[in-house]
């Protein structure tokens, strides 16, 4: 049986791989040399872009935990990382051109992967991954807006995450605004003095330079969310803007002195535990190490600990929710996966893992097989449960971090010894589920 994936990227090559290694012939699109889309310029597969990191290499970290979940799966992006790296401290990080090169001899070597090259502009209505990528190109963008309707966007402006427990509960507080309804937002109140140093220190901050690639073209009709403009321009309309936008205190009453804060900063459950809160409102180009200087001036974020930094770029992604299910399937379909940052996994390891999961549950299911189902303790796992779960109403992409995993059974104080314990279980349980 002959199978499709469209796009060699990182994911797409890893999805190719895990089916050609399960003996299904493969054709993998690619439209490079014939066409490039912005961002990438060489013609090898699994072109990296905007960095040659993928990021710590230590498994008690997010990505390195994920990492080795990958290495149990046979992955040949990490294949080819392992033979390409260079010196980066504790972080992997390779020569660009001699991975694509790697990967790219290493897919080519399955004889029943054939690459087809040239630009696809229709999408199979079966038995396909789709890993067309963040910048996938215009006309296959109208096929799956045609598919996912409105589910599909193309401006991603996203506010950052912190973790539930490095939030200061002697500061913020649980309320909803005139109590109505449960008490699902966490509220960080400031007064005037503490208002107008953050007010200075948000507009004077330094905001990250879009590249060419992520700026949207005059009369392009690209989507941009409605009130996606972010807090460091909206604050620059004047310094009672934010205090009547994002930052209104109107219903909320500060526990410690009884009356209305001057303004203040509202957190929503970011996932069903509970694990993780979005700023809301807080949407921002500003260049993280400016977001975390920022932002720790909120009261009750001093120490806060963020698992994603804010961004806003060009970003093609479907409301994954909505659409997929936990193995990466386009729900009612008849065996469409789809794979990579359009699933709304952010960086390339995470693209890559989507790659591998999306590409062996298709097997699966060709085979007549149950996909396998990963725990939420794993990384892996908690990545599928994160794009899948049709309680998050504000989809945004997310990378791997420790915020999405579930609570460990035991408090551990220190950081390290908590992730070692993270990564502890997660390998455990995974090697259980594999059979090792």
């Amino acid at each position: 049986m002959t199978v499709k994936v469209i796009g060699a990227g990182l994911a797409g090559c890893e999805a190719a791989v895990q089916l050609a290694r399960r003996g299904f012939d493969v054709e993998l699109h690619e439209m490079k040399p014939y066409k490039y889309s912005p961002a990438h310029k060489y013609q090898g597969f699994a072109e990296l872009v905007c960095s040659n990191s993928l990021k710590a290499a230590r498994v008690e970290s997010a990505c390195g935990l994920l990492k080795e979940e990958m290495r149990r799966f046979g992955s040949v992006i990490l294949e080819a990382a392992d033979k390409t790296s260079v010196p980066a401290g504790g972080a992997l990080a390779v020569n660009r051109t001699e991975f694509s090169d790697e990967v790219t001899r290493l897919v080519k070597a399955y004889p029943n992967i054939r690459v087809v090259e040239g630009e696809v502009t229709e999408l199979p209505d079966e038995n396909a991954v789709i890993c067309t990528g963040p910048l996938t190109s215009d006309v296959l963008a109208e096929k799956i807006r045609a598919v996912c309707g409105n589910g599909l966007s193309f401006f991603d402006a996203a506010a950052p995450i912190v973790t539930a427990d490095s939030i200061d509960f002697s500061k913020a507080f649980f309320q909803t605004r005139y109590d109505k309804g449960d008490a699902d937002y966490i509220n960080c109140p400031m007064n005037k003095e503490e208002y107008e140093r953050f007010y200075e220190a948000l507009v004077s901050a330094e905001s990250a330079p879009l590249k060419e690639f992520d700026r949207p073209e005059e009369g392009s009709g690209l989507k941009v969310y409605e009130g996606c403009m972010p807090v460091e321009v909206l604050a620059k309309r004047g310094i009672e803007s934010v205090r009547y936008g994002c930052m209104k205190p109107v219903g909320l009453i500060d526990p410690r002195t009884g009356h209305r804060p001057w303004a203040a900063v509202q957190l929503r459950k970011e996932n069903t535990e509970g694990t993780m809160y979005n700023i809301v409102g807080f949407q921002t180009n500003l260049k993280f190490g400016e977001q975390k200087r920022v932002f720790s001036m909120i009261p009750g974020l001093e120490n806060a600990e963020f698992v994603r930094y804010g961004v806003m770029h060009r970003n093609t992604f479907i409301d994954s929710p909505r659409l997929l299910d936990e193995h990466f399937m386009l729900r009612g379909s008849k065996n469409v996966f789809f794979g990579g940052q359009i699933t709304g996994v952010e960086g390339y390891v995470e693209s890559a893992a989507s790659g591998i999961i999306a590409g062996r549950a298709l097997a699966d299911v060709l085979e007549g097989k149950q996909p396998l189902q990963l725990p939420v303790t794993t990384m892996l796992g908690a990545l599928c449960a994160y794009i899948s779960d049709e309680s998050v109403t504000d989809f945004q992409p997310m990378g791997s971090n420790m915020g999405i995993l579930p609570p460990l059974d035991r408090v551990i104080k220190g950081k390290q010894e908590k992730y070692a314990a993270y990564a502890e279980r997660a390998l455990k349980a995974l090697d259980e589920t594999l059979g090792k």
